[in-house]
């Protein structure tokens, strides 16, 4: 599972690294390779212009969407549905928690961490991702969550 995780993130960084024409992570068989065109689902329109997308894939990685949960309830029931949200979209576009390498927490107040960690504890395997948390400033996180997550996997 570590290695699979490592070889992911190789393969993020060389994408990445190719997209902005770094080259730094390249293999001689990406330079042959038909360029790949990322996929988005969910796209998010204001006014008929694209705002967003929900989900992108690209070169075997998935780019998921901050999902919050907006009803009323305490930080452990969003963030039990938020996490169940990120599971649902990681296994429509092929992939897993267990597949996560990567997730930021947004709180609308820090002093949430130890109950947001009772509920996140657990659900990505035994390998679990590395992770950023963080207390959103003044207005809170949007519409009202208590917690709001986003992720990358690969596929």
């Amino acid at each position: 599972m570590i290695t699979q995780r490592r070889n992911a993130l190789k393969k993020l960084f060389a994408s990445v690294a190719g997209t902005m024409g770094l080259g730094l992570f390249a293999k001689a068989e990406t330079a042959t390779a038909a360029p790949n065109e990322k996929e988005v689902f969910n796209v998010v329109y204001d006014q008929d212009i694209p705002l967003f997308s929900s989900v992108t894939k690209f070169n075997g990685m998935v780019f998921i969407a901050g999902k919050g949960a907006h009803f009323a309830g305490d930080v452990k029931s969003h963030t039990d549905h938020v996490l169940k949200e990120l599971e649902k979209e990681l296994l429509a576009a092929g992939s897993s928690m267990e597949k996560v390498l990567k997730v930021n927490v947004y709180l609308d107040d820090i002093k949430d961490w130890s109950a947001m960690n009772e509920v996140f504890k657990g659900r990505f395997g035994k390998n679990p991702p590395v992770r950023t948390t963080v207390a959103v400033a003044k207005g809170g996180v949007p519409g009202d969550s208590l917690v709001e997550m986003d992720c990358i996997a690969y596929v």
